[in-house]
C-alpha cells in the first residue's frame, strides 16, 4: 500500500501516523455480532423454547390442530420483527390440519442480545437445527419452511451453504415471501459507500426509518399494533443493516440452490425489497418459475403479504401448495407472475 511507502515516511510523517490511527479507529468500530452461546451440542426443542447448539434459548410458538397434523410448517420472522408473526398465519392452517412452529431469532423479540446482529451463518445453523429437531419429533409428516423478507433469506443462505457445510436443509419444500434479496450488487454505489462507512465508524448508531417514507402493508390496523408492540424493534443498529446486507448478498446469490419444491411470493405493491432482485432471483430459478419452484405474483399484495388485507387469499395459496405443489395456485398469482416475467418486469409498473 502506498500509504507505507517510503517517500510518505519521509515528506509527511503525520499523515502516516493519521492514517494507522484512522485504520485503528475503523477497525476498533467495526460491526458488532451478538455473542455465541457457551454450550455445545445442546440443541433441543421444548415447549416455549429451542435450544440452539451454542445452548441459547430462543423463545419458541406452536398453532397446532387437533389430531395429528398433515403437515408441518418451521416459520423464520422478518427483520426486527419476531415469531408473533406468524399468530394470524398459523391460527389460519391450524384449522386445515396444518402445525406451525416458529422461534425467535438471534437478536429479535425476546432472544438473548435483542437489536445485536446474531451473525447469518448462526442464523442458518439455528434453522438446520431446529428442522432436524422438528423432524425427529414429526418422522413421518411432510415438513416445510415458510420464511418472510428476512426469514426467506435465512432459507435462501442456508440452501446456498448446503454444499460448504456438508448438511442439507432436512425440509420438504420452503415458502419464501417477499424473500429479503436486495444485495449489494443490486445498490447503487452511494447506497453501497455509505453503509460501509457508517458501519465502519458509528456501528452502534441507530435509526428508526421513519422518515424513509416506506408503507409495508395495506392493512393499517395491524401496523398500528406493530407499533405498539413492545418486541418489535424500533430504533435499529446499523451494524445490523449492514449484517442484514450481507444476508441479502448471500439470498441473491443463491436462487441455482432452489432445487427442492419452492413457493416465492411477491406483491406488485412491494416498497421493500425492489422488483428487479427478485425477478432476477426468479429468472434464475433452475427449473423456472412453473414446475416444482413456484412463483406467485399478488396484484393487490405488499411486503407482508401474510398479514396484508388480502392475507387470506396468501394464505389458502399456501395451504394448497403444501398440499398439492405441483397444481395451480387458487388465486392464480403464478399466472400473474409468468405475465410478469414475459413482460419483463412492465406489469409492474402499470398505473
Amino acid at each position: 500500500m502506498k500509504i507505507f511507502s517510503g517517500s510518505l515516511k519521509k515528506k509527511n510523517p503525520f499523515k502516516l501516523v493519521l492514517s494507522i490511527a484512522l485504520l485503528g479507529l475503523l477497525a476498533a468500530c467495526a460491526p458488532r455480532l451478538a455473542p455465541l452461546g457457551d454450550t455445545l451440542n445442546a440443541a433441543a426443542l421444548n415447549d416455549d423454547s429451542f435450544i440452539t447448539d451454542d445452548g441459547l434459548s430462543l423463545p419458541f410458538k406452536s398453532w397446532l390442530p387437533e389430531g395429528k397434523p398433515e403437515a408441518i410448517i418451521l416459520g423464520l420472522h422478518g427483520f426486527n420483527d419476531y415469531s408473533n408473526a406468524f399468530e394470524g398465519p398459523g391460527s389460519f392452517w391450524a384449522k386445515s390440519g396444518i402445525a406451525t412452529y416458529a422461534y425467535d431469532q438471534r437478536g429479535f423479540g425476546t432472544a438473548p442480545h435483542t437489536g445485536l446482529w446474531g451473525g447469518h451463518k448462526q442464523m442458518t445453523a439455528d434453522l438446520r437445527t431446529a428442522l432436524r429437531l422438528l423432524r425427529a419429533q414429526h418422522p413421518n409428516t411432510p415438513l416445510y419452511t415458510v420464511g418472510i423478507s428476512m426469514g426467506g433469506a435465512v432459507v435462501m443462505a442456508a440452501l446456498q451453504e448446503q454444499t460448504a457445510t456438508g448438511v442439507n436443509l432436512d425440509t420438504d419444500g420452503v415458502i419464501l415471501s417477499a424473500p429479503a434479496v436486495w444485495a449489494r450488487e443490486t445498490m447503487p454505489f452511494y447506497q453501497r459507500a455509505s453503509l460501509w462507512l457508517v458501519a465502519h465508524t458509528t456501528p452502534w448508531a441507530s435509526f428508526t426509518g421513519s422518515g424513509l417514507k416506506i408503507q409495508a402493508s395495506d392493512n393499517i390496523p395491524m401496523l398500528r399494533e406493530l407499533g405498539k408492540d413492545p418486541l418489535v424493534i424500533k430504533n435499529t443498529r446499523i451494524d445490523s443493516v449492514y449484517g442484514l446486507t450481507d444476508l441479502m448478498d448471500a439470498a441473491y446469490g443463491s436462487p441455482k440452490s432452489l432445487t427442492i419444491p419452492s413457493l416465492l411470493l411477491y406483491g406488485k405493491k412491494d416498497e421493500v425489497v425492489p422488483w428487479e432482485p427478485t425477478r432476477d432471483v426468479w429468472k434464475s430459478l433452475p427449473n423456472g418459475i412453473d414446475d416444482s419452484q413456484r412463483a406467485a405474483l399478488y396484484e393487490n399484495g405488499w411486503h407482508m403479504l401474510l398479514r396484508d388485507l388480502q392475507a387470506e387469499t396468501v394464505l389458502t395459496d399456501i395451504r394448497a401448495w403444501v398440499q398439492s405443489p405441483l397444481s395451480p395456485l387458487p388465486s392464480g398469482a403464478d399466472k400473474n407472475a409468468q405475465q410478469a416475467l414475459r413482460l419483463e418486469g412492465t406489469i409492474l409498473t402499470d398505473n
